[in-house]
């Protein structure tokens, strides 16, 4: 049975020690015991120092040792550093990208339900300026563009069919087998894990949907892809009009939308940090909190935890792949 969650540290120029820490005050014994996190045990104890946190950390080399559960459990990666909280950029990156080659390494391989990572500055993953959930794709040899990011709360989900590109690019990275593709991925991943066929919203790209006019990507595509969803017996509504869907969300399990900020931007301001980021597609699960850095609020102990509780509580619900 899989129910180790593996929890990679992330950036180490971010509040990531303080949400780490507040919220393994918030676990119970048992799921104490349940988690590991990837991190360097140096790194780590010096800046819960800086933060004044009094934790019991301790190294392990595989999921089987013995440990109290009053312990933080740490698979330690090398880091080279002089300021805890301000690691330079190049041993910052070095750090991240073995941190979750460690984690993908330990997915593949042993008895983990999935990787929480913490957030992390894309700028890290070297010169490919990619997010993490492309990362894991690539490292899992999947076909690209077949993974899903999925912003999820009970309440809602919300889903972009293009992610980390830029918005003049969006229009021709669009495809019907692309949003066809997804949308199956989406569907597919609710009736496993919830025994539910989502009710799912699909928006359109422009403003007023292109007034439906017949070179928009509305006609070309968007409609196309909603027609043959519906032959495969999804429940799907669109193109829907992004300027007033989320004044009646409560209609849709999960909205999808063309691209990252079309629906990340109202799902944050309705839902702020009670939403986890999903990766739909991977060998294993992969989550992250739902929100970055935040290095302006280092070591003013400010910081917002719940988005990372609500990952981990989110897998202690789950005792096998929910990838």
């Amino acid at each position: 049975m899989k129910n180790k969650i593996i929890l990679v540290s992330g950036d180490p120029n971010s509040i990531n020690s303080e949400i780490i820490y507040k919220t393994w005050k918030k676990l119970n014994k048992s799921l104490k015991k349940r988690v590991f996190l990837i991190s360097n045990t140096s790194l780590l104890s010096q800046q819960f120092k800086k933060l004044k946190y009094s934790i019991k950390i301790t190294n392990v080399n595989n999921f089987n040792q013995k440990i109290s559960h009053n312990y933080l459990k740490v698979f330690d990666v090398p880091v080279t550093f002089k300021n805890p909280f301000k690691v330079n950029k190049k041993n910052s990156s070095k750090f991240v990208i073995d941190c979750l080659n460690y984690a993908h390494r330990l997915s593949l391989n042993d008895n983990n339900i999935g990787i929480i990572n913490c957030p992390i500055n894309k700028n890290l993953l070297k010169k490919n300026k990619i997010g993490v959930t492309e990362f894991l794709a690539k490292k899992c040899k999947i076909k690209k563009d077949s993974e899903v990011m999925l912003i999820y709360n009970k309440k809602l989900a919300v889903s972009p069919i293009t992610t980390h590109i830029n918005l003049k690019e969006v229009s021709k990275k669009i495809t019907i087998p692309l949003i066809v593709n997804k949308v199956i991925k989406i569907n597919s991943w609710y009736i496993k894990n919830f025994n539910k066929k989502p009710k799912i919203g699909i928006l359109g790209l422009n403003p007023h949907n292109g007034e439906l006019r017949d070179n928009s990507e509305e006609r070309k595509k968007i409609i196309p892809a909603i027609f043959k969803l519906k032959k495969l017996n999804i429940n799907t509504v669109g193109p829907l009009v992004t300027d007033t869907i989320f004044m009646n969300f409560n209609d849709y399990d999960v909205i999808v939308g063309m691209y990252h900020d079309q629906v990340l931007t109202p799902f944050k301001t309705i839902f702020k940090f009670n939403a986890i980021n999903i990766t739909l597609g991977l060998k294993y699960f992969r989550a992250s909190p739902d929100h970055g850095t935040a290095i302006g609020l280092i070591g003013k102990n400010k910081a917002n935890y719940s988005s990372l509780l609500n990952c981990v509580t989110f897998l202690n619900n789950f005792k096998n792949e929910i990838c």
